[in-house]
C-alpha cells in the first residue's frame, strides 16, 4: 500500500492473494486495507491526556462494484459521525472518479480503568471535525 501526503489514504494494487478464483477482491480484504487506512489516519491525531480506549463497535462494507486482481483503488478515511462517546468513519474505495465500496467502522470510547464507556477528549473532537464529511 503506497500512503499519500494526506493521512488517511492510500493507494492499492489489488494482489493475488485478496482474490478469489473469479478475480474479484475478498470482502474480508475491504475491511483489511480500510483498518490499515483508519490506523495511517488516527496516528495523526494530536497527544491528549489520559485519552480513553477506542474499540470498534460496528463494521459494515457496502460494495459497489467489486475490484478485481491488479486494479488500483485510492482507500480514503473521513469521519462521517461524531458522537458523545463514539467516532464513525466512512473509509471509501475508489477507482479513478468511480466509488467500488465504502467501509463504515465506528469505534466506542471506553475508559482504561474499567472499560466502561467514556467520553470524547475535546482535543481529539476538535480534531476530528476538520475531517468531518
Amino acid at each position: 500500500m503506497s500512503q499519500s501526503k494526506r493521512p488517511g489514504v492510500a493507494e492499492i494494487h489489488v494482489p493475488f492473494r485478496d482474490v478469489d478464483m473469479t478475480g474479484r477482491m475478498f470482502l474480508a480484504s475491504y475491511i483489511s486495507y480500510a483498518e490499515s487506512v483508519l490506523v495511517s489516519f488516527w496516528s495523526s491525531r494530536p497527544d491528549v491526556d489520559d485519552e480513553p480506549l477506542y474499540s470498534p463497535s460496528k463494521v459494515s462494507c457496502i460494495l459497489h462494484r467489486p475490484l478485481h486482481y491488479d486494479e488500483p483503488a485510492v482507500f480514503t478515511a473521513a469521519v462521517d459521525k461524531i458522537g458523545v462517546r463514539s467516532i464513525g468513519f466512512l473509509i471509501s474505495v475508489d477507482i479513478g472518479e468511480e466509488r467500488a465500496a465504502e467501509v463504515e467502522i465506528i469505534w466506542q470510547a471506553r475508559s482504561k480503568e474499567d472499560q466502561s464507556p467514556a467520553s470524547l477528549p475535546e482535543e481529539t473532537r476538535d480534531w476530528l471535525y476538520r475531517f468531518l464529511d
